[in-house]
């Protein structure tokens, strides 16, 4: 019974060691989450972005199954003192080792002409293009309720 024990936990160890080296290099997304009120035409994704490669990594750009448009955006106040959400111009620089945090009031994904009906509890699929990493899928929870 102890050599199966063994035998086992050396199996166990194996398959953990073996993993692909890849498994955790490069781009990581964490936490996603997207928002749409109801009724509205357009939401936000939310999410960290971790660069595990010691390299300068870029998100260039984004869609979805979802809506005819996804963009890069920040949130800001105008000197009006009226809050805007410009297009972020040239995508979102991620050095090499450090996360991005994509936030409400701050950096956010826009989603933009939605094509059906997205309530709390359905999934959503964005495609991230990254300058080197190259397309990432994410499934995305809907969360309206945060």
């Amino acid at each position: 019974m102890a050599s199966l024990k063994s035998t086992i936990a050396a199996l166990v160890v194996a398959m953990a060691c073996s993993a692909p080296a890849s498994a955790h290099d490069g781009v990581h997304i964490d936490g996603a989450y997207a928002r749409f009120l109801p009724g509205a035409k357009s939401g936000a994704v939310f999410m960290v972005i971790e660069n595990h490669s010691t390299a300068e990594e870029r998100l260039i750009s984004v869609s979805t199954d979802v809506a005819e448009k996804a963009e890069l955006h920040t949130s800001k106040i105008g000197a009006d003192g009226m809050a805007q959400m410009p297009l972020i111009d040239g995508g979102i620089a991620l050095r090499g080792g450090e996360s991005h945090v994509l936030e409400r009031g701050g950096d956010h994904l826009m989603i933009m002409g939605l094509t059906r009906k997205v309530v709390s509890g359905d999934v959503i699929t964005l495609t991230l293009t990254f300058e080197h990493a190259g397309v990432v899928v994410v499934e995305v929870p809907v969360d309206n309720a945060r």
